[in-house]
């Protein structure tokens, strides 16, 4: 970034905008573009415009592009009914009832496997309040702006979004339900996703405002459930799978995470939280059960060093086990989507 245009950016734009309005900063080839996090009544009228004629006569910048992003503070209307993403071919929910059963980790490496099985993919992480895919996919840059909307990063070979890669990394979102509502349209169809084959929402724990803003805003083709083998777990886990049915959600399967245990020493593996509670319960619900996934200290490793396990060591059995998921979901979904028709 160039350093002198970035000081006189911020300087020209001090007085007009309020304090941390201006998010993921990026000047490129003189080119400026940046998010603005600002609710509309905050700002005088014609503040994006003012900004834009302000920045354009620097030295230097030869563009600007200024992308709307913020929450509004009022109740947002209700939408007039799920509308598709232009050139995404499906969109495939990740939910779990519960915190804490691994769901974000196999978001990522199930996106990573689809891709290194043809599949165009796209992983947005909906977590509003704790957002982990930036991390676990290494992909801590900003993004940028392109006619008012957003360019998500890529990473492993997918294309990823976050509401983490557009706020300070220990700033605490102190966001109401209706926030959470705005911001989740705009993840979905303010940000330039296409083309994809498919779409996976890594959704947060529980059965709130974004799961049922995600169900009313798109049209979902599926959702997998995450859940680990013990009966807490599936307990939450029904909740998960109920809503997604109060919804009209078709269930692509049930996945088993921290199946087993594997031993970074000799190999072993240890059924430490018990072993074949989710596929009892797949076959009870009658829902698909994608397979069962183990729990090791490599998974955690290589999730906190930016690359998953499937991209990290693709020789090891747990990427092994990912990939057996990815190719049981792959034959799931719809048949123009993994032949890329979709788009």
């Amino acid at each position: 970034m160039d350093t002198r245009i970035e000081t006189l950016v911020r300087a020209e734009l001090a007085g007009l905008l309020p304090p941390d309005a201006m998010r993921a900063l990026q000047i490129r080839h003189g080119k400026v573009s940046f998010v603005l996090d600002a609710a509309p009544d905050t700002l005088p009228e014609n503040t994006v415009e003012t900004a834009r004629k302000r920045l354009l006569r620097i030295e230097g910048v030869t563009g600007v592009d200024i992308v709307r992003a913020a929450p509004r503070a009022e109740e947002p209307e209700a939408p007039a009914g799920p509308a598709p993403i232009a050139g995404v071919g499906a969109i495939i929910a990740i939910g779990s009832g519960k915190g804490g059963v691994g769901k974000s980790t196999v978001s990522a490496n199930l996106a990573v496997a689809l891709a290194d099985q043809g599949l165009r993919v796209g992983l947005l992480d909906a977590d509003i309040y704790g957002p982990s895919q930036p991390t676990m996919l290494g992909a801590s840059g900003r993004p940028i702006g392109r006619e008012n909307r957003i360019v998500p990063l890529s990473a492993h070979g997918i294309r990823c979004m976050s509401v983490g890669m557009l706020m300070d990394p220990d700033r605490a979102l102190v966001w109401r339900g209706p926030m959470l509502v705005t911001a989740m349209r705009q993840l979905l169809h303010e940000v330039i996703w296409a083309p994809l084959d498919v779409l996976l929402v890594d959704l947060p724990p529980g059965t709130g405002d974004v799961q049922i803003t995600l169900a009313q805003t798109v049209p979902l083709n599926g959702a997998i459930i995450v859940t680990t083998p013990q009966d807490v777990a599936l307990i939450d886990a029904r909740r998960a799978i109920d809503l997604f049915a109060q919804t009209g959600t078709p269930l692509l399967g049930l996945i088993e995470n921290m199946s087993s245990h594997i031993c970074p020493h000799c190999g072993g593996e240890d059924d430490i939280f018990g072993h074949g509670g989710g596929a009892a319960e797949a076959e009870a619900r009658n829902i698909p059960y994608l397979g069962a996934l183990p729990l090791s200290r490599s998974m955690r490793e290589t999730g906190d060093a930016g690359s998953p396990i499937v991209r990290a060591d693709p020789q090891s059995p747990e990427a092994a086990r990912f990939r057996e998921v990815a190719a049981a979901l792959k034959d799931r979904l719809p048949q123009a989507t993994a032949s890329g028709e979709g788009n």
